[in-house]
């Protein structure tokens, strides 16, 4: 189909249009596992990643609760696309909380344009092999730089991207944010993992030997908790409530279609499109900034309705649903991957809580 025009808000016609695209497209980039080209492309033309960046940086900056809105329809269309949009958002959001105004004025326009991409590499300064007596990603400081030795456990599409926002901890437990070249001397992707779901997002390990890395490049730091300070937000936060419940919509859609001429399954698909629409109004009430719940509490909720609603539309599926190919498969795998992004501790107890039937 024809590439759509620039989106200018999450009800745009040429939003929808978009994700028409990116779900006709699911099931093959799910069986190929190859990185979604393609899929980004139509993006790019929609001028999907210039939401991410200020209009002062030559983007359309749109706001928490904008692409949040938007982040519900795609991932209903295709949640390794989407899983890899949040990426350069990422990126972009601690580009532009940093006071570094030279390297933002020298990335960011590109990082709107999508001429260039830039992931994110943080996990381990938060959630990932944290219990390790010496730090996953190391940094001694040489002149005005570093220098970085170690590995970036988990970084989505670093065989693709131009940058890495990442951090590294200094000798005396200071961490440094910094935005790295991928192409950089000592900077060596590994090979992608292949994943359970979302293989195509090429979600992988990043080698990093005597990297240099010039005071230029810093975003902020050497500071105690890097991530902690407020600026660029943390790990996680509402993106990933929304992403988990757009594939659960996908899910109960399967299931109203199957009701449609199978009355038994009526219940269960108003139950559980019930629960959606309860989580979504939650979750788009926090973004504009009124308390409707804790972002843990919504968390746990939504990965509990996708885990049901997923397996639910697997149930009416039947054997056909079990054969590789069959869209209610590739949800059921994609769920299971929100027991492990960015899960905070009450998160995953919550969840395990309510795997054993315990109260929570």
């Amino acid at each position: 189909m024809p590439a759509p025009s620039t989106i200018v808000s999450p009800d745009d016609t040429n939003l929808t249009q978009l994700c028409q695209a990116l779900a006709e497209r699911a099931d093959a980039l799910d069986g190929a596992g190859t990185w979604p080209s393609e899929q980004l492309a139509l993006c790019q033309r929609a001028g999907v990643f210039g939401w991410f960046v200020p209009s002062e940086w030559g983007g359309t900056g749109w706001s928490d609760l904008e692409l949040l809105r938007a982040y519900l329809k795609l991932s209903t269309a295709c949640l390794s696309t989407t899983f890899v949009l949040t990426q350069p958002h990422g990126a972009c959001r601690r580009i532009v909380a940093s006071e570094n105004h030279d390297l933002k004025a020298r990335v960011l326009p590109g990082l709107a344009r999508g001429d260039r991409l830039a992931t994110v590499g943080i996990s381990h300064l938060t959630t990932s092999r944290r219990h390790l007596a010496r730090p996953v990603l190391a940094a001694r400081t040489d002149g005005d730089g570093f220098i970085l030795d170690g590995t970036i456990p988990w970084v989505t599409g670093a065989v693709e991207a131009d940058f890495i926002v990442t951090g590294a901890t200094c000798d005396d437990g200071r961490q440094i944010l910094a935005l790295l070249p991928a192409k950089a001397p000592g900077v060596t992707p590994l090979a992608p993992a292949r994943l359970v779901g979302l293989t195509a997002t090429c979600t992988g390990e990043v080698r990093c030997e005597g990297v240099r890395l010039s005071g230029e490049w810093l975003l902020d730091g050497p500071v105690e908790g890097v991530l902690t300070r407020g600026r660029g937000a943390g790990t996680g936060g509402l993106q990933t409530s929304a992403l988990a419940i757009g594939l659960a919509s996908a899910a109960i859609g399967y299931l109203e279609s199957q009701a449609a001429d199978r009355p038994d399954l009526v219940p269960a698909a108003a139950a559980l499109r019930s629960e959606h629409y309860a989580l979504e109004a939650e979750l788009l009430t926090l973004a504009a900034g009124t308390p409707a719940a804790s972002y843990d509490d919504l968390r746990s909720r939504a990965n509990s309705l996708v885990l049901r609603a997923a397996q639910g539309a697997l149930a009416a599926a039947k054997g056909s649903g079990f054969v590789a190919g069959h869209p209610v498969g590739r949800w059921c795998r994609e769920a299971l991957f929100f027991l492990v992004w960015s899960c905070p501790q009450p998160v995953m107890a919550a969840a395990l809580c309510e795997l054993a039937g315990l109260d929570g």
